[in-house]
Protein backbone atom coordinates (compact mmCIF):
# COMPACT_ATOMS: atom_id res chain seq x y z
CA UNK A 1 0.00 0.00 0.00
CA UNK A 2 1.62 3.23 -1.09
CA UNK A 3 1.25 6.47 0.74
CA UNK A 4 -0.53 9.23 -1.15
CA UNK A 5 0.47 11.95 1.28
CA UNK A 6 1.43 15.18 -0.43
CA UNK A 7 5.10 16.00 -0.18
CA UNK A 8 6.02 19.07 1.81
CA UNK A 9 7.44 21.92 -0.21
CA UNK A 10 10.73 22.74 1.54
CA UNK A 11 12.18 24.72 -1.35
CA UNK A 12 12.45 27.86 0.77
CA UNK A 13 14.55 26.00 3.34
CA UNK A 14 16.56 23.75 1.06
CA UNK A 15 20.32 23.97 1.34
CA UNK A 16 22.19 25.04 -1.77
CA UNK A 17 23.79 22.24 -3.75
CA UNK A 18 27.22 21.24 -2.49
CA UNK A 19 29.92 22.41 -4.85
CA UNK A 20 33.59 23.13 -4.42
CA UNK A 21 32.69 26.79 -3.93
CA UNK A 22 30.17 26.09 -1.17
CA UNK A 23 32.72 23.89 0.58
CA UNK A 24 35.31 26.67 0.46
CA UNK A 25 32.80 29.27 1.66
CA UNK A 26 31.66 27.00 4.49
CA UNK A 27 35.20 26.42 5.74
CA UNK A 28 36.06 30.11 5.46
CA UNK A 29 32.90 31.11 7.33
CA UNK A 30 33.64 28.57 10.04
CA UNK A 31 37.13 29.99 10.46
CA UNK A 32 35.89 33.59 10.60
CA UNK A 33 33.20 32.63 13.14
CA UNK A 34 35.85 31.08 15.39
CA UNK A 35 38.08 34.13 15.03
CA UNK A 36 35.18 36.38 16.02
CA UNK A 37 34.40 34.18 19.03
CA UNK A 38 38.05 34.31 20.09
CA UNK A 39 37.93 38.10 20.07
CA UNK A 40 35.03 37.99 22.52
CA UNK A 41 36.63 35.40 24.77
CA UNK A 42 39.59 35.29 27.11
CA UNK A 43 42.25 32.82 28.16
CA UNK A 44 41.80 29.16 27.28
CA UNK A 45 38.47 29.78 25.58
CA UNK A 46 40.05 32.25 23.15
CA UNK A 47 42.92 29.83 22.50
CA UNK A 48 40.46 27.03 21.75
CA UNK A 49 38.54 29.17 19.25
CA UNK A 50 41.78 30.18 17.53
CA UNK A 51 42.86 26.54 17.31
CA UNK A 52 39.56 25.68 15.62
CA UNK A 53 39.99 28.60 13.23
CA UNK A 54 43.52 27.42 12.43
CA UNK A 55 42.19 23.93 11.64
CA UNK A 56 39.74 25.33 9.09
CA UNK A 57 42.53 27.41 7.55
CA UNK A 58 44.71 24.30 7.41
CA UNK A 59 41.96 22.42 5.54
CA UNK A 60 41.65 25.28 3.04
CA UNK A 61 45.43 25.24 2.56
CA UNK A 62 45.36 21.49 2.05
CA UNK A 63 42.63 21.89 -0.57
CA UNK A 64 44.75 24.52 -2.29
CA UNK A 65 47.71 22.13 -2.51
CA UNK A 66 45.72 19.06 -3.49
CA UNK A 67 43.67 20.80 -6.19
CA UNK A 68 46.43 22.91 -7.73
CA UNK A 69 46.02 22.88 -11.50
CA UNK A 70 42.66 21.08 -11.32
CA UNK A 71 40.30 23.96 -10.53
CA UNK A 72 38.29 26.16 -12.81
CA UNK A 73 39.43 29.80 -12.78
CA UNK A 74 36.52 30.98 -10.64
CA UNK A 75 37.09 28.19 -8.12
CA UNK A 76 40.79 29.01 -7.82
CA UNK A 77 40.03 32.72 -7.41
CA UNK A 78 37.46 32.00 -4.71
CA UNK A 79 39.83 29.72 -2.82
CA UNK A 80 42.66 32.27 -3.01
CA UNK A 81 40.39 35.11 -1.89
CA UNK A 82 38.98 33.15 1.04
CA UNK A 83 42.44 32.04 2.14
CA UNK A 84 43.60 35.65 2.08
CA UNK A 85 40.61 36.81 4.16
CA UNK A 86 40.89 34.11 6.83
CA UNK A 87 44.66 34.49 7.09
CA UNK A 88 44.36 38.26 7.59
CA UNK A 89 41.62 37.74 10.17
CA UNK A 90 43.67 35.15 11.99
CA UNK A 91 46.77 37.34 12.05
CA UNK A 92 44.74 40.28 13.35
CA UNK A 93 43.27 38.12 16.13
CA UNK A 94 46.62 36.64 17.15
CA UNK A 95 48.70 39.77 16.81
CA UNK A 96 50.70 38.25 13.95
CA UNK A 97 51.72 35.04 15.72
Amino acid sequence: MSSDKPKADNSCCAAPPMTFGTLVLSLAQSSMDQIQRARGAAGDEATEHLQLARQSIDVLEMLECKTKGNLEDDEAKLLNAMLYEVRVGYLAATGGE
